[in-house]
């Protein structure tokens, strides 16, 4: 299996707000799952979600049905990623895009809007509901010219438009993928790449469905038989936080070769940080949840089955904006009992007792001195620094350290070089500037 070089034509891709996408095999995850991982970066998208795709698709629609020549204000009422890939479509299209957004919405967001370029950002109304009733009736209808409203997600159109992420995968690829993973909100993802698979003709890969507990509205439809609609969303994937899903995501959900999946918000966190640390990337845990399956066993566990090397799975990284360093670091904190808990099951009796977990940093060094390889697995437990940013210097202080035993020197003037040199940053804001930094194109550790 090998990733194909494709390319859409200069012509056709100049006039289309979204952009062909990499699809790139991870080494770590495909080490960390025991099997190749693919990586979709939609991430990469110029509004920085698949988002683009179906909002800018949905637009392309919507100019065609007026006079040649109009120049229409676009209108969406999304404080999230389908807000900001309407700002983004809009633009690329040389048009211009006001947001109106529930009062809710967080400032950073609220930030990106206007940072992105838009008209406009109105904050109205409590819930999105409010908001999207207000752009409707009172500011839509004072627009001097011609408008667009942009639904954030159940349109067709945005279907066909979000398609075009599997049809790419399907270039890009020699043979279809074993399994496809990607997130479910309210459904125009899923619906996009199971259209794409009719058109293919595309039947035998399975696709995982990831929700957050507290935003399952698929998976408890499933349940109940029939849609139904969350009474509230409690999950912090605010992406994902739609109560009801599409009814034609309910009717590809019924399929055979589609599994509902959902995990626990730490889990998406954790997909987040691990992700950051294994391949400098920052995802919120819209998409997170997916990379979390990757760990410890849990794609074996949403599969049914167990994983072989050679099964291709492709992971649709959904991309997504509501996240900063600073959010990594809390939610590693937060819930650094997720990691924890596995460590826990690893310990020994004697010394610190932490084993190192098979696959890790770890366990590949050369290094012979167990009293060092534990003091670096303590050091992970106790103060959650990602193993990957340090274990690259691992080997220098485990020969440094052989050295000085050779030599009978005291072991104890090697710790506190030990603690200072690999530890390096313990501090939560410092690891955050850390991540920044590779954020703005520094080389990494890993």
């Amino acid at each position: 299996m090998t990733v194909k070089e494709y390319h859409t034509a200069p012509a056709e891709e100049k006039k289309n707000p979204w952009v062909q996408t990499p699809l790139r095999e991870s080494y770590a995850l495909s080490e960390a799952a025991g099997c190749r991982i693919f990586l979709k970066l939609e991430n990469l998208q110029p509004s920085g979600s698949f988002k683009t795709r179906g909002i800018g698709y949905y637009i392309l629609r919507r100019l065609e049905e007026l006079p040649l020549g109009s120049r229409p204000h676009i209108f969406a009422s999304s404080g999230g990623n389908a807000g900001l890939a309407a700002v983004h479509s809009a633009r690329a299209l040389g048009l211009q895009c006001t947001v109106v957004v529930p009062t809710a919405t967080s400032a950073l967001m609220v930030a990106k809007l206007r940072a992105a370029g838009a008209h406009d950002v109105i904050q109205h109304g409590a819930a999105w509901k409010d908001a999207d009733t207000y752009l409707r009736t009172e500011v839509m209808p004072r627009a001097p010219q011609p408008t667009i409203y942009c639904p954030p997600f159940d349109h067709p159109d945005i279907w066909a438009g979000n398609s075009t992420v599997m049809h790419e995968i399907a270039a890009q690829l020699d043979s279809p993928p074993d399994v496809l993973i990607c997130s479910v909100g309210g459904g125009g993802l899923m619906n996009g790449i199971c259209q794409a698979m009719d058109d293919l003709k595309m039947y035998t890969p399975t696709i995982l469905a990831l929700e957050t507990a507290g935003a399952e509205s698929l998976n408890a439809a499933l349940h109940a038989r029939e849609l139904i609609t969350l009474p509230k969303i409690t999950s912090q994937a605010t992406s994902l936080g739609c109560a009801k899903v599409t009814e034609a995501t309910f009717k590809y959900a019924q399929r055979a070769n589609v599994r509902s999946v959902v995990l626990p918000d730490a889990e998406a966190a954790m997909g987040c940080w691990r992700l950051a640390d294994d391949e400098r990337m920052m995802v919120e845990l819209a998409c997170g949840v997916n990379v979390a399956l990757c760990y410890d066993g849990r794609l074996e566990k949403a599969l049914g089955r167990p994983v072989r090397r050679d099964d291709v799975v492709v992971i649709v990284l959904c991309g997504g904006s509501n996240v900063t360093s600073d959010m990594l670091c809390g939610w590693r904190k937060e819930y650094a009992y997720v990691e924890e808990e596995l460590d826990m099951q690893g310990k020994r009796d004697s010394g610190y007792g932490i084993v190192p977990k098979p696959g890790s940093h770890l366990q590949e060094t050369p290094c012979k001195d167990q009293a060092v390889v534990q003091a670096v697995a303590r050091a992970h437990h106790e103060f959650a620094v990602p193993l990957c940013e340090h274990a690259a210097r691992l080997e220098d202080i485990c020969v440094t350290r052989e050295r000085e035993q050779e030599s009978e020197t005291d072991r104890r003037l090697v710790a506190p070089v030990f603690d200072e040199e690999l530890l390096g940053v313990r501090e939560c804001g410092e690891i955050g500037q850390s991540e920044e930094r590779e954020q703005d194109g520094e080389e990494g550790c890993c």
